[in-house]
């Protein structure tokens, strides 16, 4: 390889904007978790209150994964947390109201879920009607329907094994089971990545660089499952939150929909002229969020012990946000599901950490508010430089 291209090597390994963007905000996490540590005087870093963070993050950040395939392809999907409503108080409803099993329930409620997915990406991908619209419609529509189906009424008296999906916790030997092949995975994604570059004939990072990111990866796995061992072990909702991390970064990474579908958001008229099927695809994205939002209409449901009214209200703005905070373009064709989960994780601190100190409810919109403007400046500060 020339110079030229060893040189371009380097600066792609050590200016690439997603990777900056990526490291400024993980240091706004560090940062944010660290003042609310002090804020707190130690209530923040304290097992329980870690534990309650990720079983309420793992929700949103379920979400999240469906809302960054959306948004690379160009959409958006409002109605998601009114999905998510519909979807767990339906689930209530047949296991209080009528009897019926947990396994029928669940899957009465993804069937729900993919059956949302289908009305709104009919009128998105085939009828053309803007995603803004027809989510936002379905935002409120979804969420009367709701209060239709449960009379507006507090669904009480979930069955326990319902409940176990979010409010129990891996048994200690499992969580060391976990930690050893999180461990495996680490290795593996890093060096294979390395074998993937040299293959291609590009620069590689340093092995010595690669061997202390992969130290630093170790040691926040062991910090976490240190911290969840000392409390009850690892909730259940962080492993399927974990689970759905997994599948959609490879999805999003090694299939040939994912490619697709950034391809579609990058510019759609060229992805039409290579023969990709758009309105498939699109329809395809709003079946997923739907079985998503099923998923954690599920979690939230077993969560709360029952279906409330409110369940699920502005959820569809937390996500959004995430997504954008963690690097997901607005114009489309740029995101990542670990950028999403960065971005999640900081407005569940976010929400935690004034919680914890007791500030209000409207404050607390205020601030988050705040803060998806600045993430929407620094993507738009980003798109003009790329210019």
């Amino acid at each position: 390889m020339n110079a030229a291209n060893q040189q371009g090597n380097k600066k792609y390994l050590l200016l690439n904007g997603a990777n900056i963007r990526t490291y400024t905000m993980v240091f706004a996490l560090i940062v944010i978790a660290i003042m609310f540590q002090i804020l707190t005087r130690g209530i923040f870093f304290a097992p329980r209150n870690l534990s309650n963070l990720f079983r309420s993050l793992s929700i949103i950040g379920v979400l999240a994964m469906g809302m960054v395939l959306l948004i690379v392809s160009g959409n958006f999907d409002l109605a998601v947390g009114s999905a998510l409503a519909l979807t767990g108080g339906i689930a209530a409803v047949l296991q209080v109201w009528f009897g019926m099993s947990t396994p029928v329930a669940i899957l009465a409620a993804v069937v729900v879920g993919v059956l949302i997915g289908l009305w709104q990406g009919f009128w998105v991908a085939y009828r053309k009607v803007p995603s803004f619209i027809v989510t936002l419609g379905n935002m409120m529509a979804l969420r009367g329907l709701y209060l239709v189906i449960t009379q507006g009424l507090t669904i009480n008296h979930i069955k326990d094994d319902f409940l176990a999906i979010s409010q129990s916790y891996l048994p200690n030997i499992l969580n060391y089971i976990v930690a050893v092949i999180i461990a495996l995975g680490i290795l593996v994604y890093n060096f294979q990545k390395r074998s993937s570059r040299a293959k291609y004939g590009f620069t590689n990072e340093k092995i010595s660089v690669t061997i202390i990111k992969i130290l630093v990866e170790f040691a926040l796995v062991g910090v976490f499952i240190y911290m969840m061992v000392s409390f009850r072990g690892i909730p259940t909702p962080v492993i399927i939150l974990i689970a759905v991390v997994l599948i959609f970064t490879f999805i999003a990474q090694k299939t040939r929909f994912g490619r697709r579908v950034y391809a579609i958001g990058g510019n759609m008229e060229a992805a039409k002229l290579t023969g990709i099927n758009v309105n498939k695809h699109v329809l395809i994205l709003y079946v997923i969020s739907g079985i998503l939002s099923a998923i954690s209409g599920i979690m939230l449901t077993s969560r709360l012990g029952s279906a409330v009214a409110v369940a699920g209200t502005s959820y569809e703005m937390d996500v959004i946000s995430a997504c954008v905070i963690g690097g997901t373009s607005l114009v489309g064709g740029k995101g990542t599901m670990f950028g999403a989960i960065i971005g999640v994780l900081i407005i569940a601190c976010l929400d935690n950490g004034m919680s914890l100190l007791n500030i209000t409810y409207y404050y607390q919109n205020i601030v988050k508010g705040l803060v998806l403007i600045i993430a929407v400046w620094f993507d738009v500060a980003n798109q003009k430089k790329g210019k």
